[in-house]
């Protein structure tokens, strides 16, 4: 390519370059995510107290082990794939529309409805929490139902509750209501 003024080949700068790379091999950012969750959850794991009378080979350590070594593993492999030249494939769902810009509007919605709901579990309890979360998700991904979501969303959240605490044996907190359930 040449500039019109000069008919010189401009020269590429050192950062054009490393850009360039950096482009080319974007999924190397989800290798150090991996790698990231993959230490967090090894080093949570190992530091967990365990109580001295445990009995058995599998205790409440092996699961997260064996989830932060499989992220460590998952890292390393991805991490080869892409700098032997791998590439993820482009979204080929019927239903995405690439031309189209994301919709942050959406994504930052939930995202606040998310944690609202992690910050009001504690206070208010997990059948009013998760009743708020999930009205608030309805809402957030345009439900054309605003008079009938909130008692949805108070049903399912009610029976959750009632299923992982009173079935399960989950004990989830139960806020102001935990003497009316």
């Amino acid at each position: 390519m040449t500039t019109p003024a000069t008919g010189a080949t401009p020269t590429p700068t050192p950062t054009d370059g490393r850009r360039s790379w950096l482009r080319d091999h974007s999924e190397l950012g989800v290798c150090a995510l991996l790698l990231a969750l993959g230490v967090l959850v090894l080093t949570d794991a190992l530091t967990m107290d365990v109580d001295i009378t445990q009995r058995g080979p599998v205790g409440p350590r092996t699961v997260p082990v064996v989830v932060g070594a499989g992220l460590l593993v998952i890292a390393a492999l991805l991490a080869v794939d892409v700098l032997r030249g791998g590439r993820g494939q482009a979204e080929t769902g019927e239903d995405v529309d690439l031309s189209e810009p994301a919709d942050w509007r959406t994504v930052s919605l939930l995202a606040g409805v998310f944690l609202g709901a992690a910050v009001l579990i504690e206070p208010l309890g997990f059948p009013v929490a998760g009743a708020l979360l999930f009205w608030g998700a309805a809402l957030a991904l345009g439900s054309r139902r605003p008079d009938r979501d909130p008692l949805i969303a108070a049903v399912v959240s009610f029976v959750t509750y009632a299923v992982f605490n009173n079935l399960l044996g989950v004990p989830l907190p139960g806020g102001p209501l935990m003497g009316v359930l």
